[in-house]
């Protein structure tokens, strides 16, 4: 949790463990919550890293970009931050 809560800080945001049980984490941007990020029950970079070594860490990081390559740019909508942008940055 520390690795993921170091890289939000990073963008400026907090994180807490999800009350949606389908999701990892909830994001928050000066007390106000942006999205939850993260489908419980699968993988991130984080976990890729530590199960099977950085360098499939990597690769999975990089087809995890291309097939969100749209959704990682759109930074804000609505006045907060997208959920896609969030999770390009705190789990990949």
């Amino acid at each position: 949790m520390n690795v993921y809560k170091e890289k939000a800080k990073k963008i400026g945001v907090t994180i807490a463990k999800s009350k949606n049980t389908d999701k990892k984490f909830d994001v928050f941007k000066d007390g106000v919550k942006q999205a939850s990020i993260g489908a419980s029950g699968y993988m991130d970079y984080e976990k890729y890293k530590k199960k099977d070594g950085l360098a499939v860490a990597n690769k999975k990081r990089e087809n995890y970009r291309a097939r969100h390559k749209d959704n990682i740019k759109v930074k804000t909508k609505d006045g907060k931050l997208t959920a896609g942008y969030l999770s390009s940055k705190i789990l990949w």
